[in-house]
């Protein structure tokens, strides 16, 4: 699974990365190096203006953690921030974003715990490691996105609607099997313009670029536990540490 990771690309950045058309600079978000569910996120999707019918690609701030539109309240989101990639295109909370609402989800890498046994007399902890690119740069996570409305809003008040969205994982190869079964699923820049599209909507066409990522994409190290907390957030939690296992690829 993913259930932290970390985002500090600038939005300009993005812009120019991911070939967005359409930002309003005043939508901003802070570095974060410990994002944890129902924080808020950039995603890249592509939507129709209802005014001008002009489809562009939007840099937007959302919150992680997917309400779907037939909820009766937001309170679940927290325990949608990830979907699976074999049964997305199938899962009543996924199904009709997968089918209309994709987007990517931008980050510098994402964070996993590993169960350290106690011994010499040390307690049993988890330790955190940091996954991200060997090559530099952001993953571009797949993802989904929803809106739900609050109904005791007037529907044309923007306070009645929630933007939220889901990270697609996949099983984990190379450096990410050491620490988890689980990964992120990354789009390639190949496939990026059909997974946004949202007049693509064959299923069997979709779930064709949901590949799984090849081997020696990622390097992992361990991290401090302070990540553990989401009151902490600083480039400080990137520092390497020993690696009480010998999971880890050594300093970036």
């Amino acid at each position: 699974m993913c259930g932290r990771f970390v985002s500090t690309t600038t939005p300009q950045d993005l812009v120019e990365l991911l070939g967005v058309t359409r930002w309003t600079p005043v939508e901003t978000l802070a570095p974060s190096w410990n994002v944890a569910p129902t924080d808020p996120v950039w995603t890249v999707l592509e939507r129709v203006d209802h005014d001008t019918g002009e489809l562009s690609r939007q840099l937007r701030p959302v919150r992680w953690g997917l309400v779907p539109s037939w909820s009766k309240d937001p309170n679940g989101g927290a325990r949608m921030i990830n979907a699976r990639s074999e049964t997305v295109h199938e899962k009543p909370a996924f199904r009709s974003a997968f089918a209309k609402r994709r987007c990517v989800l931008p980050a510098d890498g994402y964070y996993e715990w590993v169960q350290v046994p106690a011994c010499d007399g040390r307690k049993a902890y988890k330790q955190p490691y940091f996954l991200h690119p060997a090559e530099g740069g952001p993953m571009v996570m797949a993802g989904l996105y929803e809106f739900w409305r609050d109904r005791s809003v007037p529907e044309d008040d923007p306070a009645a609607w929630l933007a939220t969205a889901t990270i697609i994982t996949t099983d984990a190869t190379d450096a990410a099997g050491r620490v988890h079964d689980r990964m992120p699923l990354t789009i390639g820049p190949a496939d990026l313009d059909a997974w946004l599209d949202p007049e693509h909507t064959d299923p069997v066409g979709l779930r064709g670029l949901l590949h799984t990522p090849a081997g020696g994409e990622l390097l992992l190290r361990p991290v401090s536990t302070d990540v553990n907390s989401v009151r902490n957030n600083g480039a400080d939690l990137l520092a390497p540490v020993p690696d009480p296992l010998g999971h880890g690829d050594g300093p970036a």
